[in-house]
């Protein structure tokens, strides 16, 4: 019998792990990617940097650009320079 209960919340441990890494893909697969940098723009004036620590090729800009790795990765497309910043005003 114990062992019957033991295998029972094993499953029951491995089932909730494996939905909750099915829900994690989600809304990884959930960013937006945008067609151009004038769309991008309206959402996010400054542009969308990979990390906080990049440095813009182009000089200075007016507006400080998000930050998020998983925006930046579904629009690389978007940043032409390639300095790890798409879109920068």
């Amino acid at each position: 019998m114990k062992q019957l209960i033991a295998a029972f919340l094993s499953l029951g441990l491995v089932l909730g792990f494996s939905f909750n890494s099915f829900s994690n893909a989600d809304a990884a697969s959930k960013v937006k990617t945008y067609k151009n940098c004038a769309t991008l723009n309206k959402d996010y004036p400054g542009g969308v940097a990979r990390s906080a620590s990049v440095k813009n090729k182009g000089g200075k800009t007016k507006y400080k650009p998000y930050v998020s790795k998983a925006l930046y990765d579904a629009n690389k497309k978007l940043d032409r320079d390639k300095d790890l910043i798409a879109c920068e005003r």
